[in-house]
């Protein structure tokens, strides 16, 4: 009996406890300031306050990496084909790459990447004969394309049924891309992020962030205003430096023309405007784009140099990329917090062509050059693994010239590893299909494109023997016909820089640009001379010093890929070479004009347009001017 009443009155002394400590709590997070409240864990769920960079990890020993990526395969002629400058890289990887902003990473990522690409390709391969007796049979199975134009996932918190949500993006994003997300922001603090994440490589426990976007409706440990924090985050790296918006100290910095943060964030409005100051009142309230319960079209487009966001069609804020953190990088959108997404769309993703029902393959399949073919001309085209696009829009137009058809110009495209297993499927079946691309063994990073024009040079002397080597970036188009025939005109056949040369610049020494320069990396006042990166084309010795001097392992690496080329001639040249410097003012560096050689920010529109008006019009006009 006594144990039957201690029962009830412990029951009785609960049904009025719970109901306090719920009410304490609540009353509890309403009384704490916010900027405690959100300032408790980071979106890895550590304290924002304690945790400390991981450390780095190991590099992988050079022999495995010799092992892995240059041990002999059983490809066929055809396949070897795209891998002529990967075989003569060896040396290159383990002198040059290092040199350079994460280099001796992206050969150590290479190697995971390689292995994973080469085991789909053998399977691949079992999976042909199977297929083989599919058509035989008469019943063959249409393959899915695996980089799709566009993804969207409609009522995605129903389906998510959890406080986060994540949808896949399969091959990344390329600039034009956008990620919209149409939601409500909820709960009592009104706090959400939305981040474009990355892929994690084996044995990093988190993948990495390449845009974390934080909105805090109430504040933070700064100020009580709403603010929108953007950063990012790696596993070797933590942290990087938060963005704020608004923040009155980025006032007149832009990212892609655009403001880092608008004018509009932190102005004040009229109370009408908000739902926040109660109805008729005139109280002026500081605009912010999300508000509480209000539902909000977020937009992140990619853009050249950086993230744009849009709230509701208005622009909010402009991040610009940060070093090993780009938008191919992007494998997923995440979204966690105070926030109720109804909706996902992400497109504009770049989309490889179905090989296999390309109506007009024959004409753009490149010729097959026997090993050391003479050529007039060169042509290294550097191109991103998933910028699919932009690579078929040259095939379409400028790799047309009868020059190149006929096999008196070659053209290839350089292209590193993708950290993503179906971008690196997708470009080995590129590969096989139009004979055009050569791989390198290491997953691309910008900061990489030195190696690019090092490997340009490589195939310009080796696989073939070209009178001329140009180096192009793929949203260049590029009049291959009078390109060669200014060559021609001015008949200097060593020594030669032909582009828009440059002369008396000097390095930038601000750390928050883009191409800051240490004065480790160099410390003169002013550089030599050098031709800007969209095209510039070097006589054949040139692209031979090059070869040999990385060979040799005597030439440190410069990361400014342009800088670099004038920088090498600049050495020829206290070797005793006489060089030339042959400015031309028909290369656009920043878009397109009339009587342009190489016209530069040029899309797969762009391209396709100005290739028709050339040859309807045999005038070199532009389509869009940028």
């Amino acid at each position: 009996m006594r144990r039957c009443l201690m029962i009830t009155g412990m029951a009785c002394l609960l049904v009025v406890l719970i109901p306090c400590y719920v009410s304490l709590s609540f009353w509890a997070q309403r009384s704490i300031s916010p900027a405690l409240l959100r300032n408790r864990l980071d979106p890895l769920g550590r304290s924002r306050e304690t945790h400390e960079a991981p450390p780095a990890k190991p590099l992988i020993p050079t022999q495995e990496i010799v092992s892995a990526l240059f041990s002999k395969r059983n490809f066929s002629s055809s396949e070897s084909r795209s891998l002529e400058t990967w075989n003569r890289f060896r040396d290159l990887v383990f002198r040059s790459a290092p040199g350079l902003p994460n280099g001796a990473e992206a050969v150590n990522e290479a190697v995971f990447a390689w292995a994973e690409l080469a085991r789909e390709i053998f399977a691949e391969k079992e999976k042909e004969k199977e297929k083989e007796k599919e058509r035989e049979n008469g019943t063959p199975k249409t393959k899915e394309n695996q980089c799709p134009y566009s993804i969207r996932k409609m009522d995605a918190a129903a389906v998510n049924g959890s406080s986060s949500f994540k949808m896949k993006i399969p091959c990344g994003l390329v600039q034009g891309s956008s990620v919209t997300v149409i939601g409500t922001p909820v709960g009592l603090l009104g706090e959400f992020k939305i981040e474009l994440v990355g892929a994690a490589l084996p044995g990093d426990p988190d993948p990495p962030i390449v845009l974390h976007v934080d909105v805090r409706l109430m504040g933070d440990k700064h100020t009580e205003e709403p603010v929108i924090v953007q950063n990012t985050w790696t596993q070797a790296d933590d942290w990087g430096d938060e963005e704020r918006c608004p923040n009155p100290l980025s006032e007149g910095e832009k990212v892609d023309g655009l403001d880092k943060c608008s004018g509009m964030v932190g102005k004040e409005e009229t109370a009408m405007a908000t739902p926040r100051v109660a109805s008729g009142s005139s109280k002026q309230v500081p605009f912010f784009p999300f508000r509480l319960r209000r539902l909000a079209v977020t937009t992140l487009r990619v853009g050249a140099e950086g993230f744009q966001m849009a709230v509701d069609g208005k622009h909010v804020s402009s991040f610009a990329y940060r070093e090993r953190l780009e938008p191919w990088l992007v494998n997923a959108v995440r979204i966690s917090g105070e926030f109720r997404p109804i909706s996902v769309l992400v497109g504009g993703l770049p989309t490889s062509e179905d090989f296999e029902h390309v109506v007009d393959l024959a004409s753009l399949q490149s010729p097959v050059l026997p090993p050391r073919q003479p050529l007039a001309l060169f042509v290294g085209v550097v191109s991103a693994a998933n910028n699919f696009k932009r690579r078929m829009a040259i095939r379409r137009s400028w790799m047309q010239y009868d020059l190149v058809r006929s096999g008196r110009v070659a053209v290839r495209f350089f292209v590193g590893l993708h950290k993503n297993r179906l971008v690196n499927e997708e470009l080995w079946n590129e590969a096989r299909s139009y004979g055009d691309l050569q791989l390198l063994p290491f997953v691309d990073y910008y900061s990489l494109i030195s190696l690019k024009t090092i490997a340009i040079c490589i195939y310009g002397t080796e696989v073939v023997v070209a009178d001329f080597v140009m180096k192009t970036d793929d949203d260049s188009f590029v009049r291959v016909d009078e390109i060669l025939d200014t060559l021609t005109r001015f008949n200097v056949t060593q020594g030669l820089l032909y582009g828009r040369v440059k002369v008396d610049s000097e390095p930038h020494r601000d750390p928050d640009s883009k191409w800051y320069i240490t004065q480790e990396e160099w410390p003169e006042e002013k550089y030599p001379p050098w031709a800007h990166g969209p095209g510039y084309v070097v006589s054949g010795d040139v692209a031979q010093f090059v070869r040999r001097w990385h060979r040799s392992g005597r030439r440190k690496m410069f990361k400014l890929e342009d800088v670099s080329m004038g920088i090498w001639v600049a050495e020829m040249a206290k070797e005793g070479v006489t060089v030339q410097y042959v400015n031309e003012e028909r290369i656009n560096v920043e878009g397109c004009e009339a009587g342009y050689v190489v016209a530069h920010y040029q899309g797969p529109r762009d391209m396709l347009c100005l290739w028709r008006t050339l040859n309807e019009t045999h005038i070199p006009t532009c389509c869009a001017k940028r």
